[in-house]
């Protein structure tokens, strides 16, 4: 294998490809990068068995083959490269070694066959549909917050990506939850998603969705069976394993009959709820929320540390309730809102709050209270 390629273009799919691989390998092969030459130019791939990304760069090939390095040497060696320069990768099939050149700079790799390199084989895709990538990296941006790490419910460890109707129409559909709070959010369900399973799209791939969206103005195509998810955008091919496991009833814990409405002003909101939880515990990080007619104060209190208050000019006319969240929870989903402000319907103290934009449909979050 002999080729040049730009530092810039190679530094940049690098990134993409090798944070999969994991740095703590019991096989040594998933700890390389495959690197692969042929008329298209150069395509680099890697794998930790869950979750695949390709991607193929243009390139000058002098001589077409492939190998396997290990992925976080040379990305490290190339990002330290000099800006603008050309990077010359060859192999040296008789030694097992690969050739970094570039300027004045020149590294020796140890490599393994490229036989040995695993393939992750996504089968047969039942569905496939294509969308803006921008409204795909919205719905996972709006909802990867609330995926659980709890490893033993692992069906709550990824966002639950279904087609179901509201208002009568078609939408595509996340939905991520820790059982503490809930995050939904929809799009209308592009041509080729109805009839689709739902899937459970794990953390990581999730994570990758996002790095990988940069343009949000670009299509992007969506595979998917009942065991994976393939994501195509521009030259990255993206392929996950899916949770296997059946995602709670979500719909059950949406309120809908709280009475209460409470409009905030964003980021009034978050600064003076991000100032109280200063004192508060890093377990339980309660803030309590008195309201009462056009006023919201905000106390939290910690034996260890002390006492802090704070009150706000809010929209509030029903009768006065006191009600506890997490500090932690009510900024997350106040960093969801895009307007300025929030609206937020109470019951009662025991009950789930909904949150969401006024007069927004698009996405909704619910928070669960804690006793203060």
């Amino acid at each position: 294998m002999k080729v040049t390629v730009e530092r810039a273009e190679l530094l940049k799919s690098l990134a993409h490809v090798h944070r999969v691989v994991e740095r703590r390998n019991t096989i040594p092969i998933l700890a390389n990068v495959l690197m692969r030459t042929d008329a298209r130019g150069l395509a680099l791939k890697a794998t930790d068995l869950d979750i695949e990304i390709v991607e193929v760069i243009p390139a000058e090939v002098g001589e077409e083959g492939a190998t396997t390095v290990p992925a976080h040497t040379i990305y490290d060696i190339v990002r330290k490269l000099p800006d603008g320069s050309q990077v010359q990768i060859e192999t040296s099939g008789d030694r097992g070694t690969l050739t970094v050149r570039a300027g004045r700079s020149r590294f020796q790799l140890q490599t393994l066959p490229e036989t040995d390199f695993p393939d992750l084989a996504a089968g047969e895709m039942s569905h496939r549909f294509t969308l803006n990538a921008g409204e795909l990296k919205r719905l996972v941006d709006k909802t990867q917050f609330a995926i659980s790490t709890e490893e033993t419910r692992y069906y709550l460890n990824g966002i639950y990506l279904h087609v179901t109707e509201a208002a009568g129409q078609p939408v595509l559909r996340a939905v991520a939850t820790d059982g503490h709070r809930l995050a939904q959010a929809q799009t209308a369900a592009p041509a080729g998603a109805s009839g689709m399973p739902g899937v459970i799209v794990p953390r990581k791939a999730v994570t990758e969705i996002q790095r990988l969206v940069e343009n949000g103005e670009s299509e992007l195509t969506v595979e998917l069976s009942t065991a994976k998810i393939r994501v195509l955008l521009d030259r990255v091919v993206l392929t996950s394993k899916l949770i296997d496991g059946t995602f709670p009833d979500y719909g059950r814990v949406i309120p809908l009959g709280n009475d209460k409405t409470l409009v905030v002003r964003k980021a009034e909101f978050a600064a003076a709820v991000d100032r109280v939880s200063t004192v508060a515990s890093e377990r339980g990080r309660a803030v309590k929320l008195s309201l009462a007619d056009g006023h919201l104060t905000l106390t939290v209190t910690n034996p260890d540390s002390g006492s802090a208050v704070e009150e706000i000019e809010v929209e509030y006319a029903a009768e006065p309730l006191d009600i506890g969240f997490n500090s932690r929870y009510l900024l997350d989903i106040t960093a969801q809102i895009e307007g300025d402000e929030a609206e937020l319907k109470l019951a009662d103290p025991g009950s789930p709050t909904l949150v969401q934009e006024p007069n927004a449909t698009s996405s909704l979050y619910v928070l669960m209270p804690m006793r203060v």
